[in-house]
């Protein structure tokens, strides 16, 4: 399933990132760690002998309220297709359909990341055959285009409308059609390859990188920023990874060559400072150990080494981090794959850490309540506060595996207040925009920036709207009876 040998070595099974995300509290002043948090299974996967499937990659937040899912595997028994699945935010998981199975799925199947919602509210996902496809809420499943090789990474969508994202494909003999490539799509099913890597390789190596496996992010500037798994100018055997930048027109432009043995290990995420953030799964100065590193880059390539993993006795801070997500609080929450206090486990860990390299280890995995990180989707916030997140493998069986550890799905309530969340995060005055919520029933007001708007409350967990005559670039505030709700991102009018 995997194309890339060096991911399995750091993933027992290998975020949706749509358009810039920047907390809005830290506006206000520096990220502050929390103490109290409060940490629950919600479900365990009891692997491919059951249609719940095995396996989980991240959630995301539909327009109804339900976080919902796709599983690598499971679905039928003894076959890993995977599932397409809801989740209430209390814990009710119902599998909506198998892919491959008879049925509304059966044209894909086999997913390779999690999935990512668009402004229309449907899902978008990837699969093992190089399909992206196109999935309602009830699942209504439409094969968009094929590329000649699968990606690892959710799509984004950008504020022209397409969706970008990245796959193993490329046009280039030397990589055997794996080298790795940018593509756009439009909603429509329209793609177009803006970028294929290693166009010119030097004695063997992909200067410009090779095998991007991470989701892309545009940040504030406009353009898209990710990262490759391999190739780049460090030295090092067929190199470890290059930070690059590409316009959404194609232009491509790479940055920074990770040094030997330090491969990226999260999508990079822009934060209210301007910097781009990330982990690598190795590497790094840890006293007892390489466990990888928590790092900012400026958009010009500029690196900063901000924490260094396994540098507490028996790495007890975690080794190799995966999957951070920015929270309202200010600060990135994420996970890693080995260490931890749980004892004779070493399973990973769920960790927070400020913008400035203070690391807080949350939750320790011992098996039971999960382990082993979903590549590029472990934890994201719903908009009632609350962090959810899912583990690749673990669960209630441990350690009776393989077979009913199938990963899990947790929360984590760090005490944070409810918010709203605009779909899209952008839009010129009279565009149409949806506003995601909880306990939205009886709103009386909603406002860009300050600037009233005409709304409706189409249910407890979404308002529809359009951008008001007048609005300008800010945060959007929902009045309920509950008290006021403001957006976790700043909409952006041009």
């Amino acid at each position: 399933m995997n194309w890339n040998h060096r991911q399995a070595e750091h993933s027992c099974i290998a975020a949706m990132l749509l358009a810039m995300f920047v907390a809005v509290v830290m506006f206000a002043g520096a990220a502050i760690p929390a103490q109290a948090q409060t940490f629950n299974v919600l479900y365990n996967f009891e692997g491919q002998s059951e249609n719940e499937g095995q396996g989980p990659w991240g959630l995301v937040q539909g327009t109804n309220g339900y976080l919902y899912g796709a599983s690598w595997g499971g679905g039928k028994a003894g076959e890993f297709d995977g599932t397409f699945f809801k989740m209430s935010t209390g814990g009710d998981l119902t599998m909506i359909c198998a892919f491959f199975a008879a049925g509304k799925c059966q044209k894909g199947g086999d997913p390779t990341s999690p999935l990512a919602m668009a402004s229309n509210g449907d899902f978008y996902g990837l699969d093992n055959g190089g399909n992206v496809w196109q999935i309602s809420p009830t699942a209504k499943l439409k094969v968009l285009t094929t590329f000649d090789a699968p990606g690892s990474a959710p799509v984004i969508q950008a504020n022209n409308g397409d969706l970008y994202g990245v796959n193993f494909g490329g046009a280039y003999n030397y990589c055997y059609g794996t080298c790795g490539s940018v593509f756009k799509l439009t909603t429509s099913g329209k793609a177009t390859t803006l970028y294929s890597f290693c166009g010119d390789p030097q004695d063997g190596v992909c200067l410009d990188g090779q095998d991007p496996e991470l989701a892309l992010v545009q940040a504030s500037d406009g353009n898209l920023y990710g990262t490759t798994y391999a190739g780049g100018t460090d030295g090092v055997n067929d190199g470890y990874g290059t930070i690059f930048k590409i316009t959404l027109d194609g232009a491509f432009t790479s940055l920074y060559s990770f040094p030997g043995y330090t491969p990226p290990s999260s999508a990079l995420i822009e934060g209210p400072d301007g910097y781009l953030y990330g982990t690598t799964a190795t590497g790094g100065t840890g006293t007892y150990g390489a466990g990888g590193t928590f790092f900012k880059t400026t958009t010009g390539g500029d690196v900063t080494y901000l924490y260094n993993f396994c540098s507490l006795p028996n790495c007890a801070d975690g080794s190799d981090p995966q999957n951070i997500y920015l929270a309202t609080d200010g600060n990135f929450y994420g996970t890693t794959e080995f260490g931890g206090t749980s004892t004779g486990a070493g399973l990973g860990t769920v960790f927070q850490i400020t913008p400035g390299g203070q690391l807080t280890t949350l939750v320790s995995f011992d098996g039971t309540n999960g382990y082993g990180p979903s590549t590029n989707g472990s934890i994201m916030q719903d908009t009632n506060g609350i962090l959810y997140g899912v583990t690749g493998a673990g669960g209630a069986g441990y350690p009776n595996c393989p077979g009913t550890c199938g990963g899990v799905i947790f929360s984590l309530d760090m005490g944070l207040a409810p918010f709203v969340e605009t779909l899209p995060t952008y839009g010129k005055v009279n565009a149409k925009i949806k506003i995601l919520g909880t306990d939205l029933t009886g709103a009386t007001s909603v406002t860009f920036n300050g600037t009233a708007a005409t709304f409706e409350v189409a249910s407890s967990s979404e308002i529809t709207t359009t951008v008001p005559e007048g609005a300008t670039t800010g945060v959007v505030q929902v009045v309920t009876p509950n008290g006021t709700l403001t957006s976790n991102t700043v909409f952006q009018v041009p």
